[in-house]
Parts: C-alpha cells; structure tokens; sequence
C-alpha cells in the first residue's frame, strides 16, 4: 500500500509539473526541434564570432566558393564545431580554370565531384600559418594529401601551386586565403 501511495504521490507530482511549463519553455523545447532538424547552419547567432561558412559568406571575394559549398550540401558540415582549417580559393582562383569548369561542377550531376574537390581544401584542426613547416604533408577530409612548402621568400605554398595571401580566424577554425583551386589527384 505504501509503494502505491509513493508511486501516485510522484506521478501526480510530475503531472502536475509538466503542466506548470511556461510558454517560454515550450517554445525553447519548439526552437530546438527546428534547429536539430534543419542543421547547425539555421541556428541564428548574431553575437558569437562567426564560423568559418559565415566568414566566407561576408566575404565579396569568395562568392563563388560559397555557392559551391552550398550546392556540394556541405554548409551544416562546416558550420559545426570543427576545428577545420580551411584552404579557401577566391573568386580570381576559380576564374583561372578552364572555361566551363565551374559551372559543370556546380551541375547536380556532378554534387559528389564537387564535394570531392571541396573537401580537399579542408584540414580538421586548426592549422595557424606559424605551425606549418617546408614539407609538411597534411590529410585533408576527401583521404587526399597536400603539401606545404615554403619559398625563400617566406610564403607558403600548397601544392607547390596555391599561395597563402591572408589567414583569417574563425569560431570554428580558421581560413587561408588562397590564389588557386585545388584539385584532387585522381583516384
């Protein structure tokens, strides 16, 4: 007799708790379920440094990378904690390819492609330009490898093509700014 006075005393105790829940909570408990189901990216934060997506996205120079990763799928994917480093070509960099390259690549035809050649310019951990050494081999998320190297000139290289010509810290990483594209040897 004890145990079910007990165990109705605690149920009628939870009953009546969960109806004393404020329409703040609920609508916190409503904010959550949104923001889980649409990724990290839809979460709205206009106070903390920004990730490394919303850095690229306030850049004038770098539009074409953000319409790439948008149409790759990858933007909840860098908005996430990371640390990621990211190698990222400017608009100049993708206009010295081939004619026609990016706008085959940015058919839906060609999303895994893209995510490909996008994926190798992404190092997890954040990677300051002082810890790079000549030489130095980094994995990036694609499996491929790239290659440091630096000139005598002091400015470092990625695959003796790409120049690092700014660097720019991010909540969940940082940017390098670099002045080519990238692209995976094949497979």
């Amino acid at each position: 007799m004890k145990r079910f006075f007990l165990f109705s005393a605690v149920a009628t105790s939870l009953v009546l708790a969960s109806c004393n829940t404020t329409g703040n909570e609920a609508e916190v408990a409503s904010a959550n379920t949104t923001e889980s189901s649409a990724g990290q990216s839809a979460v709205q934060d206009d106070e903390s440094a920004k990730d490394v997506v919303k850095v690229a996205a306030s850049s004038k120079d770098h539009t074409t990378l953000v319409a790439a990763v948008k149409q790759a799928g990858l933007v909840d994917a860098l908005s996430n904690a990371g640390p990621f480093t990211v190698f990222a070509p400017t608009n100049e960099a993708f206009d010295k390819l081939p004619k026609g390259t990016v706008e085959d690549l940015m058919k839906p035809e060609n999303k895994e492609k893209l995510q490909d050649i996008l994926q190798y310019h992404v190092y997890v951990g954040n990677l300051s330009t002082t810890l790079m050494q000549d030489g130095q081999t980094l994995n990036e998320v694609n499996g491929g490898n790239i290659t440091i190297s630096k000139g005598a000139d002091g400015k470092l290289k990625i695959n003796n093509s790409a120049t690092i010509i700014a660097s720019i810290p991010a909540a969940n990483g940082i940017i390098h700014v670099i002045d080519a594209v990238l692209l995976p040897p094949s497979k």
